[in-house]
């Protein structure tokens, strides 16, 4: 069977973090990793950036800041 290279690794990052990877994928994913320290860096610094973003929480924005944004996307989008 042949491996994964590291574009292939890198495009199944996110399927693996969700766990959206079939059991033959994830084995493939996962001997890549043993064997390729760049990619398995990668993994690693993904898992603490989900991590990390998911300790976020909302914040509100100042004024009437919300309703410009969305006035100057709707006149950029439509000129």
């Amino acid at each position: 069977m042949k491996r994964f290279s590291c574009d292939e690794s890198v495009e199944l990052v996110t399927a693996y973090l969700e766990d959206e990877l079939d059991e033959l994928t994830r084995d493939r994913f996962e001997e890549h990793l043993v064997a390729c320290e760049g990619c398995a860096r990668h993994l690693a610094q993904s898992r603490t950036t989900v991590v990390a973003l998911g300790e976020l929480r909302p914040q509100g924005l100042p004024g009437d800041m919300r309703e410009r944004l969305l006035t100057a996307f709707r006149e950029r989008r439509h000129p």
